[in-house]
């Protein structure tokens, strides 16, 4: 059934639990041989799951409708924002109703091609194979899928996939989806099985016995610090990327509770690992205070362009020419230059990176220079105006409120030709495919804690494909971790359930309050946003886009200087006692300061591009990532050393590849 990961003698061993057969039979091997609870043990146990984004909502829901007790912790005062929310373009299944070449294996083959090779083929297998249900549910919970007159779903094309199979709903396909998760949790929380906790935040895990068997969370209204006790703890607390301080994500979304199973023993994994968005709104200076993502969905009418001539480029820096004043044989659609058979649909990483190399030689569009063009003047020409509009929702009319700029007017007319405002986009700190380590259980280093979602280190590899990040979330809450976590719990019944009031509850109660205490009494000279902007400039700047071995340890140098910053000088106003946004945030920047030096860490010890990981120093002649299968075909297990200040230990899980030829990815032809 199970097979243990070789490593080397002096690393513990990393046990994987990858189920035996070839990688189509895996899943359904696992789930014949799997534990199961009885309908009235179900009743006796109790799970936490920390988190209301696709992947908690939609745990909490299936996990109450089996029968389980579920406590579901809420960091908002009601289940709504997650990053999640703001993906406007769709979700990946291999369900395609079009006939265009699509299927579970092809799904498969792209999300770990366009993964750089990284990913754990059964755990991606067993995403594609499950991403059919997924409709499916959210179909019966009412999700307005786009559909066409003929009755079929309207799909679309997403980056590092050539066939339609993103599936879109009408307006933000993530909010629809997170509706019809939560329309599921209501039912669920009405019917006493799940019990919904509001505006709480979890400090910290509690283990008793070498289990995760309940958590400390803060109570953000009345400050106060309380303790809950369940038979096993599920955390679907997102990604790492307001490490970088301006990003896509929610301003709440943070890694504490990640960061917190870490220090207990969970190993992080390939923290590196960090997407970079293609289609984000440009920086206007420093006080900006969030990117936000444009719909990718645009991707299949939008085309990508800066002037070929440097003078035109300048000329629109300065301000003396606007995007419509070029004509299109002035124009370099770079993308479509470098990889014609992708063109707009190179992954992300890919098309990030092209960006960037452009107005790293000047071709920027912005008065900054770090702006491409994402122009519809050939989709409104062709299509109309209405067809356009219809087809992106209120895409024109958010951008419009943003910027000024109103991309569905007519601008210019060329010889004949029809110029419409272009949008300006520039990449932006995403999604993060690091993140605590589990085996295909689900279940981290630590017995009885589980990660799902985005908090897990993921199934997508070094890169994620476009509409791919709604695809993990929702299949490992509704149908990868309701089977995985009973082979867990199958024997829990029989244990009573722990008192709040055991000594382990009590330290980690004092622990957190100490750690809290502390921060709040340095009583220095800066602000926690402003100590948070200094640290994500470090990022961006030497563990961003692209990355140097100099620049990694100055990066690590830089850090450790935040964190004697944020240790000796850091102030947070107001009281202790009560509501305390401040205290709240800082709490979650002492944690942002660790999670970047641990991306920094790995990104170091890489020697290799590979997806969201781009070394300079190891790129093709074309400018592409440069693997190093040789030496780096594992995934980076990183465990904690009982300090921040302390530098964490490497372990690495081979990787292995049965069903697939690992080669170079190619998006050219």
């Amino acid at each position: 059934m199970e097979e243990k990961e070789k490593t080397t003698a002096a690393q513990p061993v990393i046990d994987s639990k990858i189920p035996e057969g070839p990688v189509a039979e895996k899943w359904t091997n696992y789930k014949a041989h799997q534990r199961l609870v009885n309908p009235a043990n179900k009743r006796k146990l109790d799970i936490i799951v920390v988190g209301t984004g696709l992947a908690g909502a939609s745990a909490a829901a299936t996990l109450g409708e089996l029968g389980f007790n579920v406590l579901n912790f809420c960091i908002q005062d009601s289940p709504r924002r997650a990053h999640s929310i703001a993906a406007q373009g769709g979700i990946n299944a291999a369900k395609n109703y079009q006939n265009d070449g699509d299927s579970v294996y092809r799904l498969f083959y792209d999300t770990v091609k366009g993964g750089d090779y990284r990913s754990r083929e059964a755990n991606v297998y067993r995403l594609a194979e499950v991403s059919n249900n997924i409709i499916d549910q959210c179909v019966a919970q009412g999700v307005p899928f786009a559909r066409e007159y003929g009755g079929l779903l309207a799909n679309r094309s997403f980056g590092g996939a050539q066939v339609s199979r993103t599936f879109y709903a009408k307006g933000q396909t993530g909010q629809q989806l997170l509706l019809g998760a939560y329309s599921s949790l209501n039912r669920q929380i009405h019917m006493g099985k799940v019990k919904m906790y509001t505006r709480y935040e979890m400090h910290d895990i509690v283990i008793v016995n070498g289990r995760a068997r309940g958590i400390i969370a803060k109570n953000l209204i009345t400050g106060k610090l309380e303790r809950f006790s369940a038979h096993a703890v599920v955390i679907a607390t997102g990604g790492y990327g307001n490490t970088y301080f301006l990003s896509t994500n929610a301003m709440a979304c943070n890694c504490s509770a990640a960061m917190a199973a870490y220090r207990h023993g969970a190993y992080f994994a390939n923290p590196a690992y960090v997407q970079i968005h293609p289609t984000c709104i440009p920086r206007h200076g420093d006080k900006q205070s969030k990117l936000t993502l444009m719909s990718e969905s645009l991707r299949n009418d939008g085309r990508i362009w800066v002037p070929k001539k440097i003078e035109d480029a300048k000329a629109l820096q300065e301000g003396s020419k606007k995007g419509s004043d070029i004509p299109e044989e002035d124009r370099d659609y770079y993308l479509e230059r470098r990889y014609p058979a992708f063109g707009n649909l190179v992954p992300r990483d890919v098309a990030s990176r092209a960006a960037k190399e452009r107005c790293d030689k000047g071709y920027g569009v912005n008065n900054t220079g770090q702006a491409v063009f994402l122009d519809f003047s050939e989709a409104i020409n062709r299509l109309g105006i209405d067809v356009v509009r219809q087809r992106y929702g209120n895409l024109f009319d958010m951008y419009e409120e943003i910027t000024d700029v109103n991309p569905g007017e007519l601008a210019n007319e060329i010889n004949g030709v029809k110029y419409y405002n272009p949008m300006m986009i520039y990449p932006a700190i995403h999604y993060t495919m690091g993140g605590i380590w589990v085996d295909y259980e689900l279940q981290t280093s630590v017995k009885g804690l589980f990660a799902i979602g985005e908090c897990n280190f993921s199934d997508h590899g070094a890169n994620r494909l476009g509409a791919s990040a709604l695809m993990q979330g929702l299949a490992d809450g509704y149908f990868v971790l309701p089977y995985t976590i009973q082979n867990y719990l199958a024997d829990q019944s029989l244990w009573p359930r722990i008192s709040t009031d055991a000594p382990e509850f009590d330290k980690a109660e004092q622990d957190v309050k100490a750690d809290l205490d502390h921060i709040f009494n340095i009583h220095g000279n800066r602000s926690v946003d402003s100590i948070h902007r200094e640290l994500g400039n470090i990022m961006w700047e030497y563990v961003g886009m692209g990355r140097t071995k100099e620049g990694l340890e100055t990066a690590l140098k830089k850090l450790k200087e935040i964190r004697k910053e944020f240790d000796t000088n850091v102030f947070v106003p107001g009281t202790e006692e009560g509501m305390n946004n401040e205290l709240d945030k800082a709490w979650r920047l002492r944690d942002f300061i660790t999670m970047g030096e641990l991306i920094a860490y790995d990104a170091l010890s890489r020697n290799e591009s590979c997806g969201g990981h781009f070394r300079e120093e190891y790129q093709t002649e074309e400018g592409e990532a440069k693997r190093d299968d040789k030496n780096y075909f594992y995934v980076s297990c990183w465990k904690y050393e009982g300090s921040d200040e302390k530098a964490p230990t490497l372990i690495k899980e081979p990787l292995h590849y049965e069903a697939i030829k690992v080669q170079t990815r190619n998006y050219k032809n």
